[in-house]
């Protein structure tokens, strides 16, 4: 009886599909046990994606761990002679926290590793291969490339403290230059150097012509270096067509990548699929003078494509929209009449209908009306590509979006409050009442003070009144409530604004579209602002 492949689900298609990619590039297959000793993770954890690991003790006493991780197996055993290059693919389960669900999930992944001598050929092979792997799955694709010798020369250049560089990063990741830009003057930089830093963010097209800008940006010799190995890949990138891209503001795990990053990204999935780049760090731990570069396919994210469309999508399924998700309330209605003002309004008024969807189809435009608090969950999940969000909602989901925008709207401040009378006593943990747990763990972490969190939901300025907590952390707008309460500011947390996030994926499949809606909206904030 004969087969048909279409009738697997794409996950396993696509396992079928790589692996027969792989093998043919001359990779071997490498299987691993379920389990690895916890020391290995342990000794390595500044490279794992997250300290949380499954252990459990074994029959002889040995602590082990369900694999959180692959890379580190294969690096840990392969050992490559000197002048060897071993190549190694691999389809393996990892077991790793979900920020989504707050469990461990087991993931299904594949993945190639090249280890030992890796020059150019071995770097050129590994790309092109991660493109082909993008192109066994049927839908539109985007692959990224960056290149972590460039990020690390810019801060040797500018003398960026390496206290500073993984939080700069972190708000690269984002594409956050507004808090990019205050991050780099607090670490010191004059305003040049902060122009500098987020100039980066300005570094993403096309591969010949962010290559050009790059390589006039360059300012020392490790970015040099690093713009010409990306100048020798440009005509392998430019073969595979439009959908490979650079991005010099794409920015890996600075203990773990050392050289080439990548990402790649499906139409249709919320976040990366594909990850990689050159790990030579790592390598070296355990072979001395050897390299390394791999990716890994996240074979899970494929369920998506085989769910059915979603009413609204069918609705024009013909026709491609962007899905806005505006919060409920005045700050959506602010949003939405500066968006109106640029062409970007609904024939249909939302505020005289109980419908929580609308749409323009000829300004290839849908708004959903959801809660504030639920804007982030659906722009990280897909859902929509585009959100207004409070910067307190999108700091304490730590949703993993892109910041655009500031737009200056609704802008208030997080503060610490306390009675006017109030002292600290550093000799016992301080009791802090809030909404925002993970904002003031991390605050009061920064400052290494201990505290009791008391989670509350409501009327934050009674709890130091009748003793439930000696301060409080909350938004404070003209600080009113607290003066009638008997209360004072103590320090201010971070300034809050409505911001403009944006889905990873969406800003690869739509970027000219969302780039044109987010220029034309800060234009027409900055209009209003000068009227």
């Amino acid at each position: 009886m004969e087969f048909d492949l279409a009738r697997l689900q794409p996950k396993e298609r696509a396992s079928f599909a790589l692996r027969a990619l792989y093998e043919a590039a001359g990779c071997r297959k490498y299987h691993m046990g379920r389990f690895e000793e916890y020391g290995l993770y342990q000794e390595n954890r500044s490279f794992l994606s997250s300290e949380q690991v499954i252990t459990f003790t074994d029959l002889d006493g040995r602590l082990l761990a369900l694999k959180p991780d692959v890379t580190l197996s294969i690096a840990k055993t392969a050992q490559p002679a000197p002048g060897e290059t071993l190549k190694y693919y691999y389809h393996e389960n990892v077991y790793r926290p979900s920020a989504e669900s707050h469990t461990f999930k087991e993931i299904s992944q594949m993945g190639l590793e090249l280890l030992g001598e890796v020059k150019e050929p071995e770097v050129r092979q590994t790309v092109c291969l991660a493109a082909r792997s993008l192109e066994q799955m049927g839908q539109p694709w985007v692959l990224e490339i960056s290149h972590m010798g460039y990020l690390f020369g810019l801060f040797d250049a500018l003398g960026v403290p390496e206290a500073a560089r993984p939080g700069l990063l972190e708000k690269l990741r984002e594409k956050n230059a507004h808090e990019l830009r205050r991050a780099a003057q607090a670490a010191g930089l004059d305003a040049a150097g902060a122009a500098a830093l987020t100039g980066l963010l300005e570094l993403s097209g096309s591969c010949e012509e962010t290559l050009a800008k790059a390589e006039s940006a360059c300012c020392n010799d490790r970015m040099r270096a690093a713009a010409a190995e990306l100048r020798a890949l440009a005509k392998t990138l430019e073969a595979s067509g439009g959908a490979v891209r650079l991005d010099l503001s794409l920015a890996g795990e600075m203990e773990y990548y050392n050289g080439l990053v990548f990402q790649g990204y499906l139409q249709g999935l919320p976040r990366p699929l594909l990850k990689g780049g050159r790990y030579d760090l790592l390598m070296q731990k355990f072979t001395p003078g050897a390299g390394a570069i791999g990716f890994a396919v996240y074979l899970d994210e494929l369920d998506r494509l085989s769910a059915p469309l979603p009413p609204v999508q069918q609705q024009n399924a013909d026709q491609g929209m962007l899905n806005v998700a505006l919060p409920k309330g005045r700050l959506g209605d602010k949003v939405y009449d500066l968006l109106a003002r640029i062409g970007y309004g609904c024939p249909e008024d939302y505020n005289a209908t109980r419908k929580l969807v609308v749409e323009n189809p000829a300004a290839g435009i849908r708004y959903f009306l959801v809660k504030p608090s639920d804007v982030a969950i659906y722009v990280e999940h897909g859902a929509a590509d585009v959100g207004i969000v409070g910067k307190d909602i999108l700091t304490e989901a730590s949703a993993d979006v892109y910041e655009l925008l500031d737009t200056g709207l609704g802008k208030c401040r997080m503060c610490v409050a306390a009675p006017a009378d109030y002292q600290d006593d550093p000799s016992r943990p301080v009791r802090v009442a809030t909404k925002f747990v993970n904002i003031a763990k991390s605050y009061y972490a920064s400052m290494g003070r201990d505290i009791d969190i008391i989670k509350l939901n409501g009327s934050i300025e009674l709890a130091p009144i009748v003793g439930l907590s000696e301060v409080i952390c909350d938004i404070v707008e003209t600080g009113s409530t607290l003066r009638e309460n008997g209360l004072v500011v103590l320090e201010e947390v971070c300034p809050l604004s409505a911001r403009m996030v944006v889905n990873q994926v969406s800003m690869k499949m739509e970027n000219e579209r969302i780039t044109k809606l987010i220029a034309d909206l800060k234009r027409e904030i900055e209009r209003k602002d000068l009227a």
